[in-house]
């Protein structure tokens, strides 16, 4: 059911170029859904925390987080939401050859089939929930 609080606002409505058009969005989302068996999880969060500690030092990374999955049944066990200030950023830093190198080890040392599905996107419809807009809770 949707109220009237919940209808997009222009902070809130489709993305769009016109938007902002002397200050173009060149950052990037990079989204990487992992099937993999849950009993090999723990495994590959190893090796992935540090790909991406290396990664995390690169020019234009903004931000990371890896969701796992709370039942074993789901099809995509993890999730890796990144974002970088541009997809040009976001190039230069995957062709690093240790990242490269790192990459190619864990997916040889994994004795249980890893299948990645990497892909960048753009936002195209943001709704901010106004538990965002709440102030932070003090933390004493």
């Amino acid at each position: 059911m949707t109220t009237a609080s919940q209808q997009p606002t222009p902070e809130t409505s489709p993305a769009s170029a016109s938007d902002a058009p002397d200050t173009p969005d060149t950052s990037v989302t990079f989204i990487n859904v992992f099937e993999i068996d849950a009993e090999h999880l723990d495994g590959f969060l190893a090796h992935w925390q540090e790909r991406a500690a290396l990664m995390s030092t690169k020019p234009g990374f903004l931000d990371s987080r890896l969701h796992r999955a709370r039942s074993s049944q789901t099809r995509f066990q993890l999730v890796n939401v990144s974002h970088w200030a541009s997809e040009e950023e976001y190039a230069a830093a995957g062709a690093d050859p240790e990242f490269q190198r790192r990459t190619k080890a864990a997916s040889e040392s994994t004795q249980a089939p890893v299948v990645p599905n990497p892909g960048l996107y753009d936002v195209a419809v943001e709704f901010v929930g106004p538990a965002a807009s709440r102030p932070a809770a003090s933390q004493g």
